[in-house]
Order: structure tokens, then C-alpha cells, then sequence
């Protein structure tokens, strides 16, 4: 023991100094839930210490007091003294790393029983305010919600979340989750410019407000010019609010909303810095901008992206208004600031909202973009949201709840060709929005980046990976993978490299998306690409240059399901088919913000008014605006009134009869790919039939999947009893399409040679008075039996409703292949289509 205190250590100093080393050493990894354990340990320890010292005392005083001499060897007793200090100090840095772990504070969203808050307070916000003072003195409320919760938003620790939800009125306690984006030819492509007199410019079309959660708007935009539009809806509630580089002047009657959320963004990233992005509702990165006027952007004539698209730009409703909300930020979208902003919205009297973002899956009543869908369809606004960019895996969709209206992507008939001629005198077809100032027009060297860099990955030329003594004057060939794709160009600028070819990896196969590079560039396939690097091995003096070809139209086939486009089957609820629909995604010209270059990257200096992108972020704003145009139309239809409109009379067959194709595989694409199909606007404006939806039909839903009343409640915002004498089915959901489930143990070993699920429709009549007649029509048609009941419907007016039910049978040994089919009723005139997708599982 002396030896320690005369080396000028003491107790604290070496428990400080085994912290010291147990925090770097990377196997640590210390719990909550070790946390009672923790203080059992370190109490014991203090107990075995002072056993120990109390008998080395008294065998050491015995020693001497026998020899009158100090002790030369008390190697045992020492080594134990030192063994038990290492376990007490151990003990000792679990106790203080728990409660520095404890400590940490991290955003929770607050969901109440709002009927319980008890009578000793005046209003809500003072209950929320006296529970949340109860477990801690420090904490403020972020958000207060009114609308697609009860509750509010704050900072907490583990401990002060779990305090808070023990207390009575208190559904649930969830921490905060982080959504990412999903990121002129199209009014065409979708048959609106001829459509004039199917799409009346009436008043009350200009009374629809389409509300786009995003990273902001640009309000100098040709494509929220108000010319030609009347005073502001006086439904209109919302503000346009000031804020960095931006003021209520820049709205006008077309943008006439603009709000910015951070709240939740600032208290886990820090305060907006300024001099990157502006703290207001202006949008420094351009995907805000894109969605909005994509959805309801004015006509714009004369609007190109260096010439590639050119031609009159307009949104899908032209005379929609448009109100912002931004919650987007260069670090993310934060579920706090999404559900101030949809509560905002609702109170601000949207009829439509747009999400083009997305963050993994959740169940229902934990995921909050579901949650402020939930509350914005029963106020009869119909919630459009991006499927996400996973795709082509199966189960990659985000944004999956029955209530939401979730979108994947397709392409249009148009393309930008520049191709790559090689030395040996073959060509092969890419893509590029960018020729440069000059166009390559003589062969160059040609070198593939992984044999001009000394990193392992320098086939991804990633920054500094390059080396310019070897790629200086050439076209390089980089591979698709890790960093942008735009940013590989930019490495190669940088090095030297004049040009580039970009090829796709397996992970893109084919699927050719064009890009606005800083240099002549092509983007290339997986098959090309793999061509093209036998050409650079096998020839000792490889030559190439990239031809560009502007803009071509007329490309078939075309839509076809992009592969990057995420795909079903629904992994929340398998019985729900998911996606609803397809619409543009790929290729898509709309405005852009001036803050930022085409790229998006901070060595682009260029500026342009109008971008060309892709993504699923970029047809759901195509839905959004498209359900804008049918709200004007039919201003009393529900939100699932009109996405029913959408899908049953969305196509997946091309003019020729041929299937709609899937990029990603060449073959033809399932529902678990395009939904329902690809949308029709001018057919869905009047699709006969609907299938409806009101709120207590998706509540017996939440009943059929076993929920809680708890939870049922943090969606409903009210109580909602699932009746225990009342036999609830998902397969009762009156959905516009089937997802059908066979579970094996149900046919294997039954005894029986087949198992039978029953699913009940109902059709409501919004068309003339009409005969339907049934027909069904299925890939595999000898493994899975179809019945329906009855096989002819009778309409005599408007608003009538008719049910049937269709009965799935499958064989007792089903094939391990899904089986896809359609059930359609047709007057002669309408045809009400629904996608079938079977399954085993």
C-alpha cells in the first residue's frame, strides 16, 4: 500500500488512471440496464476492501510484534489489496459512465391521453408543462402538437423518458427518428396538354393548396409566378414567414405560404449555421424547389437545363397555390419538426401534402409521418409520399401505412444519348446532361481510374484517389459506387482528366440515369461498362471520345419501373400491397434554387433555373399535384375517393399489349413493383367506381392487427375500443387492391387438399348510372382458384354503394413463387382495375 502513496498516487488517482485505460479499450461497452448491478458492485467491493485491509492489519501487527521486524514479504495479501482497488474502481467507472450515458439528452415526442388531463388544470399546454417540470427542471418543450398529436416534443434523458411515460395520461414516450429525402416533358407524357377540356381552368382549381414538406422553395422561380391568378383562398390560414434571406414579400398568389421548422434539428445538430443554409423558409439546396413546382409550378416557356429538355416547363397543377414547409436541413429531417409542420399545415388548411422523404419502417403508431398522415386524412387531406430509393430489393419501401398514398418511379419516353465511341471502332449508349463548352470530338487516351491510382478503390475515383501524372489529357473510366456520382467527375477534373465515363456496377445493373457533370461525361451500363474495361486491358494504347446527342423523345418502351425504385411486399402489414402507384421519376425537369449549382456540389459555380434529377422524390410530387388537379374537380371526394381514382385507372400494359417492363430485370414488372400500375390523370378524372375509406374503417384495421388501445390512441388522438364480440380482418379493408397471404402451415399437413381467404369489397358509384360486370385474369391461373361474388353490379345513381367479396383458394403444396393477377369491372366504358399480388409465407 505504501508503495502507492509514496510514488505519489493515491486511491482517486488510480481509479482515475484504470478509467483512463478501460474507456479507450473498445471492448468496453457499459449499459443502462447494468445499472442497479453496477452500484451492488461497487458497495460490495468497498466491503471486501476494508475485510481485506482489517486482516492484512492484523497479520501484519501480529508479524512484527513476533520479530519486532517490518515484513519483507507480504506478496499475496498486497497483489489481493491491488485486485480488489482494480474491481472497485471498475465498479466505481460503470456507476460514472451510466450516469454520464444517463445524462445525455435526446428528443422524445410526447403523446397524451388528451380526454384524461385532470381538472386542476386550466388547458393542455399547462399539464404538458407540469409533467414534463415533474421529471425535470431543466427540460422545455421543442413543440407543442394540436393536430396530428396530442402532446408535445423535448429534450430528455433515458430516465426522465421512462419517468414520464410511468405517469398517468401518458400514451407513449418515442424518441425521435431522422427521415433522409428521397431524392417538361412529363405534362405530355401524361396526356395533360391535351386535356384542356377534361381539366376546366375553374375557380375552384385555384382554390386547391398544395402543401410540400421539403428543404424549402425558392421564391424567385419563373415557376411561381402568379400571373393570371386570383386573390389568395379564403380558406388560406397561414402565414409566410421572415427569417434569413427571406420575407413575407417573397410570397405572392401562387407561393403564398412559407414556414421553417428546426427546433428539433438545432437541439441535436447545433444552431443552423447561417453562413451554409439559411434559418428561414429559403431553399439553399434545390430538392425543395424541384417537388414543389413539380407538384403545381406555373408554365414556364422556354425552360431547359442547358439546353437538354428545352421546351415549356409546367407543374401538373398549373393553377394549384403552393404553401412551404421546410423541414429538411443539411443534416437531416428530424420527426419533431415533420410533426410541427404537418400540425401546421392542417391548421393552415392545405388539401394536399407532399413528402418526398423517408426513414426505414416502423409500426404504425411509432412512425410519425404515419401518425400526421393519420390526422390529415380525417381533416380530408390526402397525404402523398415517396416509396424510397432502396429499390430493386424486395421489402425496401418506406412510407408504407394504408392511409398514405406512397409512390414509386417510372420513366418517360424521353432520353439524353451521348455515347462512347472507342478506339477499336465499337460504340456503346450512355447518358449525360453536360457536353461542356466543347464537345470531345476527336479520340483521346482512354484509362480506367483503377489502374491510375494507388488505393485499392481508386476504381470509385474517390477524392485524392487519382493520380494526374496518369489521368492528365485522358477520358478516365471511373466505376458507380460509394461517393455522388457527379463528385467522380470532379475528382477527374481535378486530376487532370478531361472527360469521363461512369459505369454502372451490379448494384444499378443497367439503369441509366443522367447527370449534369462538371466535365463531358456519359453515364454507361453494368454490361457496357464491363465491355468497355475488356477494351482497356486488352488494347496497349486504348483511345475513346463520348459523343452527346441532346435530347430524344419517342423512347420505347417507356414508362418502364426504375430500379432504383423500392419495391414490396409491405414488411409492416403483408396484406396491404405497396406501392400504391407509379408515376415520372426519372429524368424530371422542374425549378431550381439559385443557392446551389446543378450538382449540388460546392465547386459547382454554376446556376441554373431549372434541374434535372431523379428519384421517387420526384414522382410523388407528380401524384400530389395530379390529386390537387381532382380535388378542384371533385371537391367532395375523400382522400381515398381520389387515390382510388388513381389506381384503378393507372395502366400496366403499353399501346402494343405488351407488359410494363422493369428496368432493373428487362422482364415484365409485378405489383410488387408498379402497385397499380402507372397513373392516367385523364382516366382517373373519371373512374366510375371508387373504392372509399373514411377514418373508422382504417381504425378497425388497426383492430384487425391486435393493436392496443394505447396505440390505437396515439394515432387516433382519441379512444377508440376494438368491440371484443366483433371479428376484425385486415382483409376487410376496403382497398383498392389485394395483397393476398397463404400461410404454409395452414395447407401443409391439414388434411385438406386446399385453404380459401375471403376478402370484402365495396364499390361506391361517382359516374352515370351503369351496369359492371367482373373479370379476372391471373399469371399462373392452375395454382390459385378466384371466385367473386357477385359477378355483375347495378348502379342507378350517384353515390350508391355495392359490396362483393372475392375468394382466393390455393392448392395445399403452393408453388414458392408469387402469383400476380388483375380483377377489373368494366360498364363497357370504365374500367375499375385492381392489382392482385399472392403470396406464401
Amino acid at each position: 500500500m505504501s508503495l502507492f502513496f509514496l510514488q505519489g498516487w493515491n486511491f482517486e488517482t488510480f481509479c482515475l488512471k484504470t478509467q483512463s485505460f478501460a474507456v479507450t479499450n473498445k471492448n468496453h461497452r457499459p449499459h443502462l440496464h447494468s445499472h442497479h448491478s453496477s452500484f451492488l458492485c461497487f458497495h460490495t467491493s468497498y466491503l471486501l476492501f476494508f475485510l481485506i485491509l482489517y486482516i492484512y492489519i492484523a497479520k501484519t501487527t501480529s508479524r512484527f510484534a513476533k520479530t519486532q521486524q517490518p515484513p519483507q514479504k507480504m506478496s499475496r495479501f498486497t497483489m489481493l489489496v491491488v485486485l480488489v482497488l482494480l474491481l472497485l474502481c471498475l465498479c466505481h467507472l460503470s456507476v460514472a459512465t451510466i450516469g454520464s450515458s444517463s445524462n445525455k439528452k435526446s428528443t422524445y415526442i410526447v403523446h397524451v391521453a388528451k380526454s384524461q388531463m385532470p381538472e386542476s388544470f386550466e388547458n393542455h399546454k399547462h399539464w404538458y408543462d407540469s409533467s414534463l417540470k415533474s421529471v425535470s427542471d431543466s427540460a422545455e418543450m421543442l413543440y407543442v402538437y394540436n393536430n396530428v398529436v396530442h402532446g408535445f416534443s423535448a429534450r430528455l434523458t433515458v430516465q426522465e423518458a421512462e419517468s414520464l411515460e410511468r405517469q398517468s395520461g401518458i400514451l407513449s414516450v418515442l424518441p425521435e427518428m431522422k427521415y433522409e429525402l428521397h431524392t417538361t416533358r412529363t405534362p405530355s407524357f401524361l396526356g395533360l396538354d391535351r386535356s384542356a377540356d377534361f381539366f376546366p381552368e375553374s375557380n375552384a382549381m385555384s382554390d386547391v393548396i398544395v402543401g410540400v414538406l421539403d428543404t424549402g422553395v425558392w421564391p424567385e422561380s419563373k415557376s411561381f409566378d402568379d400571373t393570371g391568378l386570383g386573390p389568395v383562398p379564403d380558406s388560406w390560414k397561414g402565414e409566410c414567414e421572415s427569417g434569413t434571406n427571406f420575407s413575407s414579400s417573397n410570397c405572392n398568389r401562387k407561393l403564398i405560404g412559407a414556414r421553417y421548422f428546426s427546433k428539433g434539428y438545432e437541439t441535436t445538430l447545433g444552431p443552423v449555421d447561417v453562413s451554409k443554409e439559411s434559418k428561414s423558409a429559403r431553399d439553399d439546396d434545390g430538392h425543395g424547389t424541384h417537388t414543389a413546382t413539380t407538384a403545381a409550378g406555373s408554365i414556364v416557356q422556354g425552360a431547359s437545363l442547358f439546353g437538354y429538355a428545352s421546351g415549356t416547363a409546367r407543374g401538373m397543377a398549373t393553377r394549384a397555390r403552393v404553401a412551404v414547409y421546410k423541414v429538411c436541413w443539411i443534416g437531416g429531417c428530424f420527426s419533431s419538426d415533420i410533426l410541427a409542420a404537418m400540425d401546421k399545415a392542417i391548421d393552415d388548411n392545405v388539401n394536399v401534402l407532399s413528402l418526398s422523404l423517408g426513414g426505414g419502417n416502423s409500426d404504425y403508431y411509432r412512425d410519425s409521418v404515419a401518425i400526421g398522415a393519420f390526422a390529415a386524412m380525417e381533416k380530408g387531406i390526402l397525404v402523398s409520399c415517396s416509396a424510397g430509393n432502396a429499390g430493386p430489393g424486395p421489402y425496401s419501401l418506406s412510407n408504407v401505412a394504408p392511409w398514405i398514398t406512397t409512390v414509386g418511379a417510372g420513366t418517360l419516353d424521353r432520353d439524353f444519348p451521348a455515347y462512347v465511341s472507342l478506339g477499336n471502332g465499337k460504340n456503346f449508349s450512355g447518358v449525360s446532361l453536360y457536353k461542356g463548352d466543347l464537345s470531345l470530338s476527336k479520340m483521346l487516351p482512354f484509362v480506367y481510374a483503377g489502374n491510375a491510382s494507388n488505393t485499392t478503390n481508386g476504381n470509385l475515383c474517390m477524392t485524392g484517389t487519382l493520380i494526374p501524372e496518369k489521368v492528365k489529357g485522358k477520358i478516365v473510366l471511373c466505376d458507380r459506387g460509394i461517393n455522388p456520382r457527379v463528385q467522380k467527375g470532379s475528382v477527374v477534373k481535378e486530376a487532370g482528366g478531361v472527360g469521363m465515363v461512369l459505369a454502372n456496377t451490379a448494384a444499378n445493373g443497367d439503369e441509366l440515369v443522367a447527370d449534369a457533370h462538371l466535365l463531358p461525361a456519359t453515364t454507361v451500363g453494368q454490361t457496357t461498362g464491363e465491355a468497355i474495361k475488356k477494351y482497356l486491358t486488352s488494347d496497349p494504347n486504348p483511345t475513346a471520345t463520348i459523343l452527346f446527342e441532346g435530347t430524344k423523345v419517342g423512347i420505347k418502351p417507356s414508362p418502364v419501373v426504375a430500379a432504383f425504385s423500392s419495391r414490396g411486399p409491405n414488411s409492416i402489414t403483408q396484406e396491404i400491397l405497396k406501392p400504391d402507384i407509379i408515376a415520372p421519376g426519372v429524368n424530371i425537369l422542374a425549378g431550381w434554387t439559385g443557392g446551389v449549382g446543378p450538382t449540388g456540389l460546392a465547386e459547382d459555380t454554376r446556376r441554373v433555373g431549372f434541374n434535372i434529377i431523379s428519384g421517387t422524390s420526384m414522382s410523388c410530387p407528380h401524384v400530389s399535384g395530379l390529386a390537387a388537379l381532382l380535388k378542384g374537380a371533385h371537391p367532395d371526394w375523400s382522400p381515398a375517393a381520389i387515390r382510388s381514382a388513381l389506381m384503378t385507372t393507372a395502366y400496366t400494359v403499353y399501346k402494343n399489349g405488351g407488359a410494363l417492363q422493369d428496368v432493373s430485370t428487362g422482364k415484365p414488372s409485378t405489383p410488387f413493383d408498379h402497385g397499380a400500375g402507372h397513373v392516367d390523370p385523364v382516366a382517373a378524372l373519371n373512374p366510375g367506381l371508387v373504392y372509399d375509406l373514411r377514418a373508422d374503417d382504417y381504425l378497425n384495421f388497426l383492430c384487425a392487427l391486435n393493436y392496443t388501445s394505447i396505440q390505437i390512441n396515439s394515432i387516433a388522438r382519441r379512444n377508440y375500443n376494438c368491440e371484443t364480440s366483433k371479428k376484425y380482418s385486415v382483409t376487410d379493408l376496403n382497398y383498392p387492391s389485394f395483397a393476398v397471404v397463404f400461410l404454409e402451415q395452414m395447407t401443409a399437413g391439414s388434411g385438406s387438399s386446399s385453404s380459401s381467404v375471403k376478402y370484402t369489397r365495396t364499390l361506391t358509384n361517382v359516374g352515370p348510372a351503369g351496369t359492371y360486370k367482373v373479370s379476372t385474369v391471373f399469371s399462373s391461373s392452375n395454382s390459385v382458384k378466384v371466385s367473386v361474388e357477385p359477378e355483375t353490379l347495378v348502379f342507378t345513381r350517384v353515390n350508391e354503394q355495392k359490396s362483393y367479396t372475392v375468394t382466393f383458394t390455393a392448392p395445399s403444396t403452393p408453388s414458392t413463387t408469387n402469383v400476380f393477377g388483375r380483377i377489373e369491372w368494366s360498364d363497357g366504358k370504365h374500367v375499375v382495375g385492381s392489382p392482385v399480388a399472392i403470396s406464401w409465407i
